[in-house]
Order: C-alpha cells, then sequence, then structure tokens
C-alpha cells in the first residue's frame, strides 16, 4: 500500500493469490495488526478470555487448598 503497487503486481512478486492479498488489504484496514493472529500475535478478545481463564483456575486452586487447610485445622484431634 505504501508503496503504491498494484494488488496483482504485488501478489504475483510474493507469490500470493491476488484474493489472498486483497483480504489481507481489508484485514489490515479495518483492525490493523489485530487482525492477524499468530506468530505471539493474540486478538485482544482472545486474550482477554485467555487471561480470565487463567485467573478462574487460579482462583479455583487457591480454594481448594483453603479447603484443605480448613478441614486440617477443623479435625477433631484424637
Amino acid at each position: 500500500m505504501e508503496e503504491g503497487k498494484v494488488a496483482t503486481q504485488l501478489a504475483d512478486e510474493l507469490n500470493i493469490s491476488s484474493k489472498t492479498l486483497g483480504r489481507w488489504v481489508r484485514v489490515y484496514r479495518d483492525q490493523k495488526e489485530n487482525g492477524f493472529v499468530g506468530s505471539g500475535n493474540v486478538h485482544p478478545d482472545m486474550k482477554l478470555q485467555r487471561d480470565l481463564e487463567k485467573k478462574i483456575k487460579d482462583l479455583e486452586e487457591e480454594n481448594a487448598i483453603l479447603k484443605k487447610a480448613m478441614h486440617i485445622f477443623t479435625k477433631n484431634p484424637k
């Protein structure tokens, strides 16, 4: 886009379909870098979901530990 080349010419140079290049350009115009996930890039919605799932897992583990500790400390000594 910056060099002002025609999409079909650039697609030929990159050895890809002009439809693929056109789709990439549309995604970039709509979402910038967020549209290209993979290779370390994560869509913001997916990152939020992953972070929340990790938080839930951590809280569930903490809850299980606290339940075990409560059980140990409330046992009747024999």
